[in-house]
This record gives C-alpha cells, sequence and structure tokens, in this order.
C-alpha cells in the first residue's frame, strides 16, 4: 500500500469514527436522556429560566436548550458540537450508513412509559413558559414556536394554533377586534356562496359540492364524533367556502381530513373530555358560526404554504415524494433497494402521506400533537414533511425488508399503528429532527 491510499484509508476511518461517535450520541439521546427538539421521555425539573439569557440558533424551533434539556450543559453541548462538526465532512458513502435503530416492535420498558407525558408538554414548568409567552402585549412568535415544536397543553392550544399560523395578530390589543372581522367575513362567504339554490351555482359548483357531500361522511370514520350530522355539515361549509375562494385548486379530495384537527381543537373551547362525547347541537348557532370560521381561516393559511399541492396534477406533493425516496436511499439503503426491486413506487403510498399529512395513517388522538410540530415548522413545514415521513416509514425498516410487493402494498396500506402511544410518536419526531440537523446542511448528499 503507498502512502497515498494509506492517507485515504486513515481519512475514511478518521469519519467512520467521528460518524460513529455521532450515532452513539443519538442513539444515546434516544434511550429517553433528552431528545433533540426540546422532546424529552424522562422526568425531570427545569431549572430556573434565566430569561435574561441570550442564546440565539438560526434552527431555534429544533435547537437545543440549556434550560429544557435533560442532560447537563456539557452533554447537551457535546451533542450539538458533533452534529455541527460531522454535517459537512460525512462523505455520500458514510452517509448512506446512516441508520439508528428504527424498529418500535415490542413494548417500551415500563419506566419509559411512565414517564410518557411528564416533561413534555403537560408539565407546570413548560405551561408556565407557555403562559409568560402568551401573555405579553405583544406574544414573541420564535419563542412561541420554540416552545409549541414539542407539544402545547391542551387548554392553550386554540390560541396557540391562531397564532402560529398568523390568523391571530401577535399583538393583543388588535386580535378581539381582527377576529371579529375576520368570522364576519368567513359568515359572508357562507351567505354569499353556501346559502344559495343550486339553479344559482354553475356546474362546476353544483358538481363540486356534491363531491365534498359524498367526501364528509367518509371523513375519519373511526371515530364517531364525525359522524354526526351537525359536523358534516360544518365540515361542508368550511371546505365549500375554501374551494370556492381558491378556484386555482378547487376542492381536492384529502383536504376534508385536514380540516378536522381544526375542528376539534377550536371545539375543545366548549367541550371536555372523549370527543366521542361531544355534541354541537348543544352550542349556539353563533358560537358554530365562529368555530368555522377559524377552522376555514385556519386551513387557508395553512395551505397559503403549499398551494401547489393541490392544483392540477399536484406538482407539489410529486416533488416532495421524490425527496423522500431521495432521502431513504440515503439514509437507509438495503429499505430502499428493496422497495426498488419489488417494483414498488413510492408515489403508491406517500402520495397519500402528503395528501393528508398522515391522518389517515395514525390514530386521530395522536393528530393534534403531530400538528403541533407541523404549524411550529411554518413556511418549512414543507420540507421538514420529508423527513418526518422518512422516519415513519423506517420505523418498519426490518419488517419491510421481508415482503413482497403484494405483502409491501397491503402492509403500508394498513400500518400497524392503531396501538400508537405518544412515545412512537415522539421517537418518529426526534428521529426526523436528527436526520435533519445532519442532513439539512448538506444538500449535496441527497443530490440524484
Amino acid at each position: 500500500m503507498n502512502k497515498r491510499q494509506e492517507d485515504v484509508r486513515n481519512i475514511a476511518t478518521t469519519l467512520d469514527s467521528r460518524f460513529n461517535q455521532t450515532l452513539r450520541n443519538v442513539q444515546g439521546l434516544l434511550k429517553g436522556r433528552s431528545i433533540p427538539g426540546k422532546i424529552l421521555l424522562s422526568r425531570r425539573v427545569d431549572p430556573p429560566d434565566n430569561s435574561n439569557s441570550k442564546v440565539s440558533s438560526p434552527n431555534y424551533k429544533r435547537s437545543f436548550s440549556h434550560n429544557d434539556a435533560g442532560t447537563s450543559d456539557h452533554t447537551s453541548g457535546a451533542v450539538e458540537e458533533e452534529f455541527q462538526s460531522t454535517s459537512k465532512p460525512i462523505s455520500i458513502a458514510n452517509a448512506s450508513k446512516l441508520k439508528v435503530s428504527t424498529s418500535l416492535g415490542g413494548s417500551p420498558p415500563e419506566e419509559f412509559r411512565k414517564s410518557t407525558m411528564g416533561a413534555r408538554a403537560t408539565d407546570s414548568a413548560r405551561v408556565m413558559k407557555f403562559t409568560k409567552v402568551l401573555s405579553g402585549t405583544v406574544v414573541i412568535l420564535d419563542k412561541l414556536r420554540e416552545l409549541a415544536w414539542s407539544g402545547v397543553p391542551d387548554n392553550m392550544r386554540p390560541k396557540v394554533w391562531r397564532l402560529l399560523l398568523g390568523y391571530a395578530p401577535p399583538n393583543s390589543d388588535r386580535r378581539e377586534g381582527v377576529l371579529r372581522r375576520k368570522r364576519l367575513e368567513y359568515l359572508d362567504c357562507i351567505s354569499q356562496y353556501y346559502d344559495i339554490p343550486d339553479t344559482e351555482r354553475s356546474d362546476d359548483e353544483v358538481n363540486m359540492l356534491r363531491q365534498i357531500g359524498v367526501d364528509c361522511p367518509r371523513t375519519v370514520p373511526d371515530v364517531p364524533f364525525f359522524q354526526q350530522q351537525q359536523v358534516q355539515k360544518s365540515l361542508e361549509r368550511i371546505l365549500y367556502a375554501w374551494a370556492i375562494r381558491h378556484p386555482a385548486s378547487g376542492y381536492v379530495q384529502g383536504i376534508n381530513d385536514l380540516v378536522t384537527p381544526f375542528l376539534v381543537v377550536f371545539l375543545s373551547e366548549y367541550f371536555e373530555g372523549d370527543i366521542n362525547n361531544w355534541s354541537m347541537s348543544d352550542l349556539s348557532s353563533d358560537i358554530i358560526s365562529n368555530i368555522e370560521a377559524d377552522c376555514y381561516w385556519c386551513l387557508s393559511k395553512l395551505l397559503d404554504g403549499m398551494q401547489d399541492h393541490y392544483t392540477f396534477a399536484q406538482p407539489g406533493i410529486q416533488r416532495l415524494v421524490f425527496k423522500l425516496k431521495e432521502l431513504v436511499r440515503r439514509i437507509d439503503e438495503p429499505v430502499s433497494r428493496h422497495i426498488e426491486d419489488q417494483g414498488l413506487e413510492f408515489l403508491q403510498f406517500a402520495f397519500r402521506w402528503f395528501n393528508c399529512l398522515l391522518i389517515r395513517e395514525i390514530p386521530f388522538h395522536l393528530i393534534t400533537r403531530l400538528w403541533d410540530t407541523y404549524l411550529a415548522e411554518g413556511d418549512a413545514l414543507p420540507d421538514f414533511l420529508v423527513y418526518i415521513f422518512a422516519s415513519f416509514l423506517l420505523t418498519w425498516s426490518d419488517k419491510l425488508q421481508k415482503l413482497d410487493f403484494q405483502e409491501l402494498v397491503m402492509f403500508l396500506q394498513h400500518l400497524p399503528t392503531e396501538n400508537w402511544t405518544h412515545q412512537e410518536l415522539e421517537m418518529v419526531l426526534s428521529r426526523a429532527f436528527m436526520w435533519h440537523t445532519m442532513f439539512n446542511n448538506s444538500p449535496s448528499h441527497l443530490a440524484s
């Protein structure tokens, strides 16, 4: 072996060593000590909030925080430094080896289960932080996004979502007036476009309303709440108003699913407990109109950031499915190769994921938690979806490699998520954070 070959080999060994050390750090994180993006899976008491300290990070939504990390300052800093130091030197060959244990088969340890929500959105320290941010005369949205990324307390979620989407203004003095005006505008839209006879609609509008009427009863069919006639009527009004006001796309099947998290969250201001015990007939028409208006405007704000997902041929979704395929190939080449060898196209299963944002794939009681992260991402959401869905798919990495084409199709259409809890969802999000951190600053890793 000549000196040049020896130097190359030494460099490769060094890179592999650094890369493996990074993976060990990450695997330590995933065992419950501290999860990126402030997702913590073990109980802990927050140290005092040093509000005067100035810590800035361009990736504030998922950055480490000394106040929120469950490890020591030294540990979290070392891990963050390791991520940064490996983001550029990792070669494509090494990047393709990136694979943490993605199997969620079997039951987590009992102590892991018992720590479910204690250190996340429901502990008193986090509630106090949300209260502090929300009580200001002007809400600092960057701070709110940072907190919301790892979960929002249930009773604060309606207010937080309105703010994150830009529907409610951060200035508290203007908030009530803006909401009143927007709700009246929605009411005018319903009066002008929905509460009219079919003879005053175009043929396209009649067909669109008919399709919405067919899809509403099919929305989240496994949750009895959505089978209430009043709920389906509200969905129909919201969807028709949105389609009329967005003629470039009109109504597209799948958008009906996207209304459901908003409807449940804004109804939660009036109901408690199991949503299947809620009845919209208990609410006045004015309250129902306000809830529908909030759903309509929040849906509009969400879809403004992904307009080409629902225009003709849905090119935005097709583009993201291609990115997902490339990312999976870099992260878990054996799974990618097996899917390709079996002749299965990513569009055949992942299109629905992007179209409905996983609402049809995981239990509905986890959806609002997932959407906390979605809305905290803001304009960056479409690109981050690729990482979330890669993490979701590779949850079953070992299983997928054992299935033939027909079995793959059946498995991916009926994923075994019915017994998922918050732990499984947090694992998906934490892997997505890790891969985004490692790949996002090195786009050449995803070059075709």
